[in-house]
């Protein structure tokens, strides 16, 4: 991927190993935005209808707390706004997975901090994705 054209957005907590994900998915070829989620903030995307990083995103990983309303919120806004074959990963707590399974149903969940093999698995998938649309 040598034009950076496919988008994704790490959706994460300030200072949520982003450094490490955003060099990672770039050194693969891939234009990366982090949004650091409603921190001081309302999101767009609930408050307002849209949001310009979701608009372009072709995939997301969210690594918000999923035991905040406010954030799950979000995570079922992207659902419903993203295209269907658009991959989102959810990184979770221990027990999110079991707590939140409606809304995790058919995504991507990591029960860990993402690993160079996860995100590498990840970005293939965007690909994959985009080469079928």
């Amino acid at each position: 991927m040598e034009d950076q054209d496919i988008g994704m957005v790490l959706d994460v907590t300030p200072g949520d190993h982003e450094g490490f994900e955003r060099y990672l998915l770039e050194g693969m070829g891939h234009r990366v935005e982090v949004c650091h989620g409603p921190e001081g903030h309302n999101c767009p995307l609930l408050e307002e209808g849209s949001c310009e990083l979701i608009d372009e995103a072709h995939g997301v990983v969210f690594k918000l707390d999923l035991d905040r309303e406010y954030h799950r919120h979000i995570l079922a806004r992207y659902r419903l706004t993203l295209p269907d074959d658009a991959p989102i990963a959810v990184a979770v707590e221990p027990g999110q997975e079991r707590k939140y399974h409606e809304l995790l149903d058919g995504l991507y969940i990591w029960n860990h901090q993402p690993t160079t093999a996860d995100l590498d698995g990840f970005a293939a998938l965007v690909e994959a994705a985009d080469r079928t649309r």
